[in-house]
């Protein structure tokens, strides 16, 4: 394997265009965890489909995915290749098209290259040459400094009992700066904080690897900077996350402070 980044690349193009077949087809619609975390053939065949080509240039790495019998949590040695086929599943089968399949490779716990497909909106995100570019052209994070010109994310998914801290993530959003968009998959709003067209992502809750580590990697290599709700460096075990394009950090981690009303 000599081209982490693009492994990550293949994988993740390979993934995204099983995906994309499927897409707005009938597809059966199953309940995972809750009412809203849903799963289809898609995502188990797009999974399918990234395993294959990682499988084939580097079998002796983990497998870290959302679906099928994929490990559930990254390794703290080694390699392991962390799978998201369809971030945004709920987008998706109801025929949206803000949808990605998230690749990324992590060494010894940290990440080393990433890959956001969005086959639905012909965007594609990926580190190359120690920089990210988005459909070949690099890009970088925002260079805003003035919050009521930014425009922040919350993401990740509140379920119904803990409604009051969406509610909270939401209004210190509206309150702090200049606008609120929520693109309902994780890694499309970690991609466009590394390509600046967001400067900000909170949230308050335990994360999964495969919603966040690829776009975490992007928004670093992008320039810009990732915490946990402490202020310290973000990694795949922490309970929340705060990514901004770096000028903005400190106003973006206050607001991810308050999700949880203290």
């Amino acid at each position: 394997m000599s081209d982490p980044d693009a492994l990550a690349l293949r994988a993740a193009r390979a993934g995204a265009e099983r995906a994309h077949d499927l897409f707005r087809r009938d597809l059966a619609v199953e309940t995972k965890s809750g009412k809203t975390d849903v799963v289809t053939r898609a995502d188990r065949e797009a999974q399918a489909a990234v395993a294959a080509v990682v499988d084939d240039a580097d079998a002796d790495a983990t497998l870290v995915g959302e679906e099928a019998a994929a490990a559930k949590s990254v390794p703290e040695t080694g390699r392991a290749w962390v799978v998201d086929p369809i971030d945004g599943t709920h987008n998706y089968v109801r025929g949206g098209r803000c949808f990605t399949t998230s690749v990324s490779l992590v060494a010894d716990g940290e990440p080393v290259a990433a890959a956001n497909v969005l086959p639905a909106m012909d965007d594609t995100y990926r580190t190359v040459d120690g920089g990210v570019a988005l459909n070949g052209t690099p890009v970088t994070t925002s260079d805003r400094t003035d919050p009521e010109r930014a425009i922040v994310c919350p993401t990740i998914w509140w379920p119904m009992d803990r409604r009051e801290e969406y509610a909270r993530a939401t209004r210190a959003i509206v309150e702090r700066f200049g606008d609120l968009k929520r693109p309902g998959s994780a890694q499309a709003a970690l991609g466009r904080v590394a390509a600046g067209e967001l400067d900000g992502v909170i949230t308050n809750v335990e994360t999964n690897p495969w919603d966040t580590i690829a776009g975490v990697h992007l928004v670093r290599e992008a320039g810009g900077r990732v915490t946990d709700l402490d202020g310290d460096r973000w990694t795949h075990d922490a309970r929340g996350l705060v990514a901004s394009n770096g000028p903005l950090h400190d106003a973006v981690l206050d607001a991810a402070r308050a999700i949880d009303g203290a």
